[in-house]
């Protein structure tokens, strides 16, 4: 459902939604420039939720469905940053620029690829989960800087639009491919949680409940 909703929303965006007055053909990567902002901003929202849920239930569930939106949010966040030096080498004549909006994207995008490595690094499941787990809270600082920077600082990068400021023509591929890149990204958060709980066999991490229940033993 959303790759096809993608093909359509990206068929609509190329060739049934008019040029931008100023930025002319150029402004067509929006179509999928602005969704993956958003869905990515919104996964990085949902690793932040299940990692607050991982901390106060020690339920390794939560954990589960933290490595599948730390991954997708990842993913996005690469894709954003390359699609963004794309639209800049033709608007602005260069590949990066130190705008408030692309650094602080780099930032999310570094943060996020150090929780995951943390991951990859720490072998103790109950250790991992709890880490990675606190790391994502405190990386998720940067998420609300990334889509409020360009109001509150001075950039090159344009203040988000709204559909009162966007034609109804530009608007529709726009919601077609942020409701694809959001089924796309809620399936792939799901099997990459099937995937995460699958790896752990029948043996899961102890709980913070039981570690403790041990020790006084």
């Amino acid at each position: 459902m959303g790759i096809l909703l993608l093909l359509v929303g990206s068929y609509m965006g190329l060739f049934v939604a008019p040029p931008e007055r100023h930025m002319g053909e150029v402004q067509r990567i929006m179509y999928v420039h602005v969704p993956t902002a958003w869905v990515g901003l919104l996964c990085a929202t949902l690793a932040m939720v299940f990692a607050v849920a991982y901390l106060w239930t020690s339920n390794s569930k939560w954990d589960d469905r933290l490595v599948g939106a730390l991954e997708v949010s990842f993913l996005l966040g690469g894709l954003l940053l390359v699609q963004g030096m794309l639209w800049g080498r033709v608007t602005w004549g260069i590949w990066w620029t130190w705008d408030v909006r692309l650094t602080t994207s780099l930032i999310m995008f570094l943060l996020f690829a150090g929780i995951l490595a943390l991951r990859a690094f720490v072998e103790e499941p109950l250790r991992r989960a709890t880490w990675s787990s606190v790391a994502t809270i405190v990386a998720y600082v940067d998420v609300p800087l990334v889509y409020f920077c360009v109001k509150w600082f001075r950039s090159l990068h344009q203040v988000q639009s709204s559909p009162e400021t966007v034609h109804s023509s530009m608007v529709v591929p726009l919601r077609v491919n942020s409701f694809a890149m959001l089924f796309i990204a809620i399936w792939l958060i799901a099997w990459r949680a099937r995937v995460e709980s699958k790896s752990r066999g029948e043996e899961r991490p102890p709980t913070r409940r039981q570690v403790e229940g041990e020790g006084n033993v």
